[in-house]
């Protein structure tokens, strides 16, 4: 991590004075209504855009906390106006099913690079020569992961009504794990936090997880776990085409994704000023790595991810300024 991130996230919101800016405010009296899943590692990334929407003089009503489905129905309704966390291609079906780009504006890539896949512990990968996850059709083998005495390995996986829950049940199927593996479903927060007190305790591991978010700074891949690679490509409904391969040939399952501002068409075509600046805000992974690990840390209130969030615009300043200034001049 350099040294402008580091400082990024230290800065205190008294340093965060913002400039004023003589292209006026084209979203005066306009409200704006933001949403996000109740995960609040997403609230970083969704402030960001909310204070530079509020530069532009929009009316920024507080963050609604809803789940993916609800997030994106509201949306294509007119009920809310933008999220900031639409996961491309993981969300295809709750983004297809909802209007798809009859009812959405989706321009630019906010946050690019974000991986997802299974890990399982180093010592047990090293020990049993784990590899990929077609592997635990062996029963032994998935037994060695088995947490509640039925036999069967459990994954610690994804909360219901996530687009990885699709995929994940999708796999099971498609590896032929039905008769070995136990997807667990249920808070992810809970689940991952079991997870890393087993593997505290020095017990085999198998769990599914994302990038950005904290939990690959704590079970650090290539120290302490280890991504399983999966026998070939295969997902579910829109997403069914993709290859998952990379370029070197290795194969995790899930595509890279990108995080992309989706919000409703008819407002954004109203409002080109909010619609160029959804365009062109970028945010790099490894910022949102470093604020969603000083969350787990303890800095998780509201007032720290104010904090987080300003902290980095007065280390961007120049950047976020030139975000204002060519959304302001758009029409």
């Amino acid at each position: 991590m350099g040294n402008k991130t580091i400082w990024a996230l230290t800065f205190t919101a008294a340093m965060a004075a913002q400039t004023s800016f003589a292209a006026g405010q084209p979203g005066k009296g306009i409200e704006v209504q933001p949403l996000q899943s109740t995960l609040t590692e997403e609230t970083f990334q969704t402030l960001l855009v909310d204070k530079a929407l509020g530069k532009l003089g929009y009316d920024i009503k507080p963050i609604r906390e809803v789940d993916y489905n609800v997030a994106y129905t509201s949306i294509a309704a007119g009920d809310a106006t933008f999220m900031a966390v639409n996961w491309d291609p993981l969300h295809a079906d709750q983004y297809q099913a909802a209007g798809g780009g009859d009812k959405f504006y989706r321009q630019g890539q906010y946050v690019q690079g974000a991986a997802q896949g299974y890990l399982i512990d180093k010592k047990t990968a090293d020990k049993y020569h784990i590899l990929s996850i077609d592997q635990l059709k062996d029963p032994k083998l998935a037994a060695l992961f088995d947490a509640n005495g039925d036999g069967k390995a459990d994954l610690a996986g994804c909360t219901p009504g996530w687009g990885c829950e699709a995929v994940i049940n999708h796999q099971i199927k498609a590896y032929g794990l039905g008769d070995t593996v136990e997807h667990n479903q249920g808070n992810y927060a809970a689940i991952i936090a079991d997870t890393i007190a087993r593997f505290k305790e020095g017990k085999p591991i198998l769990y599914y997880t994302w990038t950005p978010y904290w939990v690959s700074d704590v079970l650090v891949p290539g120290r302490d776990v280890v991504w399983l690679q999966v026998p070939f490509s295969s997902l579910p409904g829109p997403q069914k085409t993709l290859s998952t391969k990379l370029p070197n040939g290795a194969d995790y399952g899930f595509p890279v994704n990108s995080m992309r501002i989706v919000a409703n068409k008819q407002w954004a075509q109203a409002n080109p000023a909010a619609a160029k600046l959804f365009a062109i805000m970028k945010l790099p992974i490894a910022d949102v790595n470093a604020q969603n690990l000083r969350m787990h840390e303890g800095q998780a209130s509201s007032a720290d991810i104010e904090r987080h969030a300003n902290g980095w615009i007065a280390a961007h300043q120049e950047l976020f300024d030139s975000w204002i200034s060519t959304a302001a001049a758009a029409k």
